[in-house]
């Protein structure tokens, strides 16, 4: 009994992960969805900020976005993409998705976002976990709605069973 109530302590000592607003212009096209930022990205205050996450690699070779956070971000509003994640908030120890802690999560509020930005036509998630989570969490009324949903290698330092060159070319079809 008491090492039960010593573990619930510990679990409750975790702090909850907040997740970034969106980047997005209200004429945005393709929406790239994320789970929630690591603890590299939450330190920066960036979205994929971990220096062996493929994501800004792939989008520089797509779009051209280089140079500072800012710059990059810039480039990919002007390109149509926005960037969010699936989760506004959850209990996550450490960086990967895997420790994510279901029964604590937050979803972003997608139909609002979807009300704002009327001309996204494909969302694209980051891995299979992000596309998993969209689908068991996110409620939306999608019978009228032409959107593409689309699941992507993750860009993920942990995906490592895929070559960049590999990841390049299933990215290059979805957002090009």
């Amino acid at each position: 009994m008491e090492s039960t109530i010593h573990a619930k302590e510990q679990e409750t000592r975790i702090p909850t992960s907040a997740g970034f607003p969106s980047i997005a212009r209200s004429d945005a096209r393709i929406l790239i969805l994320g789970s929630l930022p690591g603890q590299r990205s939450l330190q920066a205050a960036q979205y994929y900020a971990h220096p062996q996450n493929a994501f800004w690699r792939i989008m520089r070779d797509l779009t051209g976005a280089d140079g500072s956070y800012e710059l990059r971000c810039a480039r990919l509003a002007e390109y149509g993409i926005a960037l969010w994640d699936v989760l506004a908030e959850s209990v996550r120890p450490g960086s990967m998705d895997a420790d994510i802690q279901l029964e604590t999560t937050e979803t972003n509020d997608f139909p609002r976002f979807f009300l704002e930005h009327r001309e996204i036509e494909r969302v694209c998630f980051n891995g299979q976990k992000a596309a998993q989570m969209f689908r068991h969490l996110v409620v939306l009324d999608v019978a009228d709605d032409p959107k593409q949903f689309v699941t992507l290698p993750s860009t993920s330092p942990a995906h490592a069973s895929m070559t960049y060159e590999d990841k390049l070319v299933k990215w290059r079809a979805a957002i090009t």
